[in-house]
């Protein structure tokens, strides 16, 4: 089956976030992150060379298209097409309320006005790799389902779940006992305090850090040192390289406790 000009447009459309949100959709590519997708969901369609399709695959498809490589190669968002790209449904992410977007047992990563996809499609891997299973993005972070974040992400947006809310009212109705940790400069060095196995980890913006609102209601605050002389080397870590650090810390005093 020849994939015809009016699917092209389509799935051609889908990289714009009004059409994405007007279908209810989004757009996957690659076999790790497709094949990812269809272990937990259906896809509504997937285009794929003859190669990569098995019967798993076709039983997990609404409508399957098969194409060539050249014909992916004018429907990919890819600079290099990996032999298969999907249309799933946008997962529900309606919540019963704000509280329940976080486990109080547990660690809650939170990002404060991530701009870029690609760091916030790595914070998403991050997550799943450091056994984060929900990450809560203020309103104005990029839009998850974008497909730069999808293909960040690298399959992980598969077992993390990610909503969207307003921050400022989530953290008021959150315990006070629930530890809120944040990256800032004039916190305290990350490996002389003591981390909880639970709580939520901020993370800000990749040029403003933490919104004022946000940073007014951290109760822990974190610095991660600078390993070099006040005058000399970076002046500041990307977003998801400090969210790695973060990360790491926590699961390694973690270990220790048991």
């Amino acid at each position: 089956m020849t994939i015809s000009k009016a699917k092209i447009k389509y799935i051609r459309s889908l990289e714009a976030k009004k059409h994405r949100d007007a279908e209810g959709v989004f757009v996957a590519e690659g076999p790790k992150v497709v094949g990812d997708l269809l272990a937990i969901m259906p896809a509504k369609l997937l285009v794929a060379t003859s190669q990569w399709q098995t019967p798993e695959h076709l039983a997990a498809t609404t409508e399957l298209i098969n194409v060539s490589e050249d014909e992916l190669q004018k429907i990919s968002f890819l600079r290099a097409p990996q032999q298969v790209m999907a249309v799933f449904p946008k997962p529900n992410q309606q919540e019963s309320g704000l509280d329940t977007l976080v486990a109080t047992n547990e660690l809650t990563l939170m990002l404060d006005g991530i701009q870029d996809p690609g760091n916030l499609g790595t914070i998403i891997r991050l997550a799943d790799w450091f056994g984060i299973r929900h990450v809560v993005c203020s309103n104005d972070t990029a839009d998850v389902f974008n497909p730069k974040v999808i293909q960040a992400t690298m399959g992980s947006i598969a077992r993390v779940k990610v909503s969207y809310t307003p921050l400022e009212p989530l953290l008021d109705v959150l315990p006070a006992s629930l530890p809120v940790y944040g990256t800032l400069l004039d916190g305290t060095n990350i490996y002389q305090q003591d981390l909880s196995s639970n709580g939520i980890i901020v993370m800000g913006n990749e040029g403003k850090g933490l919104s004022p609102a946000v940073r007014q209601r951290v109760s822990h605050k974190l610095l991660i040192p600078r390993f070099v002389g006040t005058e000399q080397g970076a002046e500041s870590l990307n977003v998801a390289i400090a969210t790695a650090i973060v990360c790491a810390e926590f699961r390694r005093q973690g270990a220790q406790m048991r």
